[in-house]
């Protein structure tokens, strides 16, 4: 990763340009036997395509507080950083009464309508399935991001030093975003190709750290393992070996 980049967007474009054919985010789902492989080529396609429905459809602005109501899933991933390219704040399972716009999964729906912005749900279902029926009062995100630009370019860039993201409480920047990102990287002892498994929840910065900021910011990758704790000791066993696991954080 380059020494220059200031915000989680910036490290997505330096792993583009270093290798986009890497695997960047594998995800399990251990409750329904889901398994997606994301390069980073398929995961920035998503980020461009996500951005700019933020940014066109939904007219967000840098500043913005989007309410992020989603639980560790690649598609959660994906919003973080779409968020970040636009300048939109995630506030990751934040108060939706004071957001300006809510993205939430089908189990917090009843939650997130007290948003009186823009509503985005996901159905979370394999392969970024739609919902059988559209949520009253909620755009489906399975329906309106297929058909967005697959490249994106902000109206505004985007300020490193503008607030990004609030999770437990805590606030950064975007550039601080990314100081800790690389010290979490070191402490974990990543470096490029590293593959990182990861069970954690995304509701915290440790979760949000290793499931995604942390390996991307050191040029490895995450395995994201939702209801880890449906797996059995021998099956943990296998999937570290099957991946090519270099270092777990559980």
């Amino acid at each position: 990763m380059n020494a220059s980049d200031r915000t989680p967007a910036d490290l997505l474009r330096s792993a583009l340009a270093a290798d986009p054919a890497r695997p960047l985010v594998t995800f399990y789902d251990d409750a329904t036997g889901e398994r997606v492989e994301l390069s980073v080529a398929t995961f920035a396609n998503w980020v461009a395509k996500t951005a700019n429905l933020l940014q066109g459809d939904l007219a967000a602005e840098p500043g913005d507080r989007l309410a992020l109501l989603l639980p560790a899933h690649w598609q959660s991933a994906v919003w973080l950083l779409a968020c970040s390219s636009v300048g939109v704040v995630a506030e990751v399972q934040g108060d939706p009464a004071g957001a300006d716009l809510v993205v939430s999964g089908p189990d917090t729906l009843d939650r997130a309508r007290a948003c009186r912005g823009e509503r985005i749900a996901l159905a979370l279902r394999p392969l970024g399935g739609r919902f059988p029926q559209p949520p009253e009062g909620f755009a489906d995100y399975a329906v309106e991001v297929p058909g967005q630009g697959d490249r994106f370019a902000p109206y505004a860039p985007v300020d490193p030093a503008a607030p990004a993201l609030t999770v437990g409480g805590m606030g950064l920047t975007a550039d601080q975003l990314v100081t800790r990102a690389r010290e979490d990287a070191a402490e974990l002892g990543l470096g490029p190709g590293s593959r990182l498994l990861t069970g954690r929840t995304y509701d915290t910065w440790e979760g949000l750290s290793a499931g995604l900021f942390a390996p991307l910011a050191a040029g490895g990758s995450v395995v994201l393992c939702r209801h880890l704790d449906q797996l059995d000791a021998d099956g943990l066993a296998k999937r570290v070996e099957s991946e090519r696991i270099t270092g777990t954080a559980v």
